[in-house]
């Protein structure tokens, strides 16, 4: 017979990025910062703005801070309240269990009080009227009215796997309209750097298709290579 595991593991030190990483992130899209990063990082679709961010302006960037609820289980997530920072984004992985709410508008105006900036996971939540209330702004999996357990066990500040994403807390958060973006802790200024490249490249192409610019200068080079073979 196997030994219980206990009601919460709790990691007692837990890393955490600069207010100076954290400021570069700011105002940057989430489609930047995957330009980025080579094109990966994103979280899966199906974790997206509760209410498709209709009523909730629905962006955030912060250090994650992990939690680990297993399936219908939130005592991990109300544990975290304890450890939650300003600014901190909480990414809960309720292994994406779909029979009952990862969270309600109890929990997210906690959260709120205890100054998160946003609240991700990948299960559904309740009470959106509540939610939209506290300004909390939150993605997950859609809606359900029905209730979790508090019965754990369940972990906090560990590495999780969620969206098809492995997070670790301190990554950095980068979340808006269109999903939601982890920043791998050690890659953090190098992400920074390349960021700023990123959208200077944006910033010549937008004003470029302002001025009509109808095909971009690289596929015209490619359609006129030995690359392309044209046939009849």
């Amino acid at each position: 017979m196997i030994e219980e595991p206990p009601l919460l593991t709790i990691k007692r030190t837990m890393r955490r990025p600069t207010r100076r990483q954290v400021d570069a992130f700011h105002g940057a899209s989430t489609g930047f910062v995957v330009d980025a990063m080579l094109g990966g990082g994103a979280l899966a679709s199906d974790i997206s703005p509760i209410g498709d961010g209709h009523d909730i302006d629905c962006r955030a960037v912060g250090p994650a801070l992990t939690v680990d609820c297993g399936p219908a289980d939130v005592l991990a997530l109300l544990a975290a309240l304890e450890l939650t920072g300003d600014g901190d984004v909480v990414i809960a992985a309720f292994h994406g269990h779909q029979g009952c709410a990862a969270a309600g508008d109890n929990i997210a105006a906690m959260l709120k009080n205890c100054g998160a900036a946003g609240f991700v996971t990948d299960g559904p939540v309740r009470d959106y009227v509540g939610i939209v209330g506290t300004g909390l702004p939150v993605w997950c999996a859609g809606l359900t009215p029905n209730t979790p357990f508090t019965n754990g066990p369940g972990k906090v500040g560990l590495p999780i796997q969620i969206g098809g994403q492995r997070v670790e807390t301190g990554d950095m958060i980068v979340a808006d309209r269109d999903g939601v973006v982890v920043v791998p802790f050690d890659g953090i200024d190098t992400v920074i750097a390349t960021l700023a490249k990123v959208t200077e490249l944006e910033s010549a192409l937008d004003g470029e298709i302002r001025n009509g610019l109808k095909i971009p200068a690289q596929i015209r080079e490619i359609m006129v290579s030995d690359r392309v073979r044209y046939i009849d």
